[in-house]
């Protein structure tokens, strides 16, 4: 019997099902602390300060662009050699310690110096991302098909609270820290350093406990080339599945948006005079909110219907974008950051499974690849459109508002598409 089959019809390895999953407690530091926080905060305050506020915040817009462009394109590379050339675990360990080391690198970065703060920073991201193709392929070795679904639960599960646990960590950092002798820049850039650290330090588990499942071995050209191929044989197929590639548009569109708004939302409060301090407690009220409001959004689906629900979550981003645009006190980024916290795990976890409902079950790996492959693509058109706007206008208030268009569009794609529509 080979590994892969054996591995379907045992009993879970409870070690190594919690050593992958700590994992996600890992690298969820650097999600939540640095992607989300700290670094568009020190980009716009300290790296980027002399450029002005719109211009900072546009060019910030453009890396945060430029990442996840360039994460588009290398993650068919990476998942043909996690799927063809084996050593997952190595190859994941070593994108996050290159992730973890640029992260640290960022808070030695000078004042001003916003051009090597953007490489440094997009080098992280590489490592961030690239790392998580490896582990999300990785979930194949630990858990059984029957049970995947649990297990891929508790990688989110215990991403969310050790996200939120150093984020809280970090929030009474900065709060409090003249306790600690420290400047409120040197307490960020503190932030910065221990999340990373954590990001190495929790990759013990997963180094020591997982065992991986034995791989086929394929060159690196020829597994690029098969990736490559299905690809482009999957995008060809879609004329014959006109309600999929609808939804993958319509996906495309608001999924941008959704990111936008994550990786946008502290620059944006922060120009328009949103302190630091009610910016990093807000952000940290979202990721809290955002677990167990996945859950409740769920059974939502379950009982108002899954294309119902997505719609009622980008109609809630709608207000929300509409609101940030006029909002003038800090309470009103605590009920925003709220109001994403409720709609943001609902309509990720909602989308996949709409999406799973429309494909062709026989050929669910070829679908999801180009489904994740649009997923690792969002938040490139969003983050470059709402900071040129702010420049050309000069307003900020009006370069938020342009999100509404991927909402908008995004949405009205959706309602083409029925729930009941696989062929």
């Amino acid at each position: 019997m080979s590994t892969e089959s054996s591995t379907t019809t045992e009993s879970l390895d409870r070690r190594s099902v919690f050593s992958w999953a700590m994992y996600d407690w890992a690298n969820s530091a650097y999600a939540a602390s640095v992607m989300v926080v700290f670094a568009p905060i020190l980009f716009t305050g300290i790296w980027a300060a002399e450029l002005g506020k719109t211009d900072s915040t546009f060019r910030w817009g453009v890396i945060s662009s430029i990442t996840s462009a360039i994460i588009a394109v290398l993650a068919p590379l990476l998942g043909a050699v996690a799927d063809r050339c084996g050593r997952r675990k190595g190859l994941l360990l070593t994108f996050a310690f290159i992730g973890a080391t640029a992260t640290i690198g960022l808070s030695f970065i000078a004042h001003g110096h916003w051009q090597l703060a953007a490489v440094v920073y997009i080098i992280s991201g590489i490592g961030f991302s690239g790392a998580n193709v490896f582990y999300d392929s990785l979930l194949v070795s630990v858990a059984p098909a029957s049970a995947r679904d649990r297990v891929s639960a508790l990688g989110y599960a215990l991403g969310y609270l050790g996200g939120g646990l150093m984020l809280a960590a970090h929030v009474f950092l900065v709060l409090r820290h003249d306790s600690f002798h420290l400047t409120e820049v040197e307490a960020q850039r503190v932030c910065i350093i221990t999340a990373a650290l954590w990001w190495i330090v929790f990759c013990i588990p997963l180094w020591r406990g997982v065992r991986e499942t034995a791989v086929p071995h394929t060159g690196i050209a020829e597994a690029v080339r098969r990736s490559f191929g299905e690809v482009v044989g999957t995008v060809r197929q879609l004329r014959q599945h006109r309600p999929v590639l609808i939804f993958l548009l319509a996906y495309w569109l608001y999924i941008d948006g959704v990111d936008t708004i994550i990786r946008m939302a502290v620059p944006y409060g922060k120009n328009i005079g949103v302190s630091d301090a009610d910016l990093i407690k807000a952000i940290l009220l979202t990721q809290f909110i955002a677990f167990p409001a996945a859950l409740v959004f769920g059974r939502l689906g379950e009982r108002l219907g899954t294309r119902r629900s997505i719609l009622l979550a980008i109609g809630c981003y709608i207000a929300i974008t509409g609101w940030a645009a006029s909002m003038k006190a800090a309470w009103e980024f605590y009920v925003l950051a709220a109001a994403v916290g409720l709609v943001q795990g609902g309509i990720q976890s909602l989308s996949r499974s709409m999406y799973s409902r429309l494909i062709p079950p026989e050929k669910a790996s070829e679908y999801f690849g180009l489904y994740n492959l649009l997923g690792k693509s969002a938040a490139v058109l969003g983050p470059l459109m709402m900071g040129w706007i702010a420049v050309v206008t000069d307003n900020d208030r009006v370069g938020i508002l342009s999100i509404l268009v991927l909402f908008i569009a995004g949405g009205a794609l959706l309602l083409q598409v029925r729930e009941d529509a696989q062929q």
